[in-house]
């Protein structure tokens, strides 16, 4: 059955069936295993990465700070949008998000602290050039981020099982 867009329909709603759409054309019996909110994050976060890359860029090539520096303001601006984007976008999310954006900080500490500057920074640190370091930290980030924003940040509680009254 194919649904038309109606007036009513938001952006996000768009976003999201075409994303299904997409995944439902995955050959191989993939779209079985790939869920649609994987391409979703995946679109967002590359767009997201590529602010980050450009914030890096601008901050250390452009204004000389420190890569450590340009590193964790362009993340911030980044993963504040990421945030944002597949909040509305991916994840469809009406849950507070006063507690959601409570979790996500925690979550992004890690992610910061494992990935970012100890993947980025330590390549870099080994003689890596700076946007090649942060390509292979995007890389280990991007599993990490996903599986904790499915699961953990905009993770949808079970629904709660009726009870059912057993014969006697």
């Amino acid at each position: 059955m194919q649904h038309q867009a109606s007036v009513t329909d938001s952006v996000a709603d768009r976003f999201t069936r075409w994303c299904e759409a997409v995944v439902a054309r995955l050959p191989w019996g993939l779209e079985r295993y790939v869920p649609a909110t994987f391409l979703g994050f995946a679109l967002i976060n590359s767009f997201t990465f590529g602010v980050d890359l450009l914030l890096l860029t601008l901050l250390h090539g452009g204004f000389g700070l420190p890569v450590w520096l340009s590193i964790t303001l362009a993340y911030i601006v980044a993963f504040g949008l990421s945030f944002l984007l597949n909040r509305t976008f991916n994840f469809h999310s009406h849950a507070p998000m006063g507690k959601q954006a409570a979790v996500y900080v925690v979550v992004v500490v890690v992610n910061y602290l494992a990935f970012i500057l100890g993947v980025g920074s330590g390549l870099t640190a080994l003689g890596l050039e700076y946007h090649l370091a942060r390509l292979l930290a995007g890389g280990c980030e991007a599993v990490y981020m996903y599986c904790a924003m499915r699961w953990i940040v905009f993770g949808r509680a079970p629904a709660p099982v009726a009870a059912t009254e057993s014969a006697p």
